[in-house]
């Protein structure tokens, strides 16, 4: 989980969770989460935290046969986020509407996905999607859209920004180089992202 997606979701998404609710997060970075961490650590442990993968761990709540088709009753959480997960599904349109299905009514569907991240298997990469597809997605599924919202917020203090990977994906030798070349005027390099948050009609 890279440094802008965190920044990201503190800045946008992190205000939508309140103590209590049942959370699904489909593609945990870990266990627990950096996402969920970041919510426990300001608004108190999670009512419920679930986790969804297409791959075996036993720490998983549920996992997935297919990325369209999830082993859980419809309108069951409050809250369903996934974090750079988007870019990895090859067919985004259908998989958007298994996240509202099981999404409560009113209930909140928050995405965060890279936008300049370069290619990366997992075990495939397709998509970067920017506000205007990410909306056109949460529109099919019918879900309003309430922000979306794209940039970055890593790096901040050096003129000159090119999209890029995180800096932390780089070896330490790179990231000082680059610093140095910001300082100096030069383009430093950058993780860009959308995040989306929407609500369940």
């Amino acid at each position: 989980m890279h440094a802008n997606s965190q920044l990201l979701f503190e800045k946008y998404a992190l205000p939508h969770f309140s103590a209590g609710l049942r959370v699904l997060e489909v593609g945990p970075d870990g266990f627990p989460s950096a996402y969920r961490q970041k919510v426990e650590a300001r608004s108190g442990r999670a009512g419920a935290w679930d986790t969804l993968d297409l791959f075996v761990d036993s720490r998983l709540t549920f996992v997935a046969t297919s990325e369209y088709s999830f082993p859980i009753e419809s309108e069951t959480y409050d809250v369903v986020l996934s974090g750079q997960v988007i870019e990895h599904v090859r067919k985004p349109w259908v998989w958007i509407r298994e996240i509202a299905r099981v999404c409560k009514r009113g209930g909140t569907v928050i995405t965060v996905n890279p936008v300049s991240w370069p290619y990366h298997e997992a075990p495939i990469d397709c998509w970067r999607v920017y506000p205007e597809g990410m909306r056109a997605l949460y529109e099919e599924a019918s879900i309003e859209v309430l922000s979306c919202d794209w940039g970055s917020l890593e790096l901040e203090g050096f003129k000159r920004y090119v999209p890029g990977a995180s800096e932390q994906a780089y070896g330490r030798r790179r990231r000082f180089v680059n610093r140095i070349l910001g300082r100096l005027g030069m383009p430093v390099e950058r993780a860009y992202d959308t995040v989306t948050i929407g609500r369940k009609a």
